[in-house]
């Protein structure tokens, strides 16, 4: 079998945990910050982990993830 390729957007975007769960960024703070709240802000700081239906869908794209 021929060696499947893993997706360079995918292999940028995201991190598999130990635990095999999706690590993302949080989303809705790349611009327009002046509306949000100062509390929405804060709590949006680092990274958090995707959904689990969300999160098969990134793994098919990284076949040879840590517990891809």
């Amino acid at each position: 079998m021929p060696k499947l390729k893993t997706k360079s957007s995918a292999k940028k975007r995201f991190k598999i945990s130990a635990k095999g769960k999706v690590i993302t960024a949080q989303a809705g703070k790349r611009h327009g910050m002046i509306k949000r709240t100062n509390s929405q802000i804060r709590k949006q700081r680092g990274t958090t982990v995707m959904a689990k239906q969300d999160g098969k869908i990134v793994k098919s794209y990284m076949p040879y993830s840590l517990r891809g």
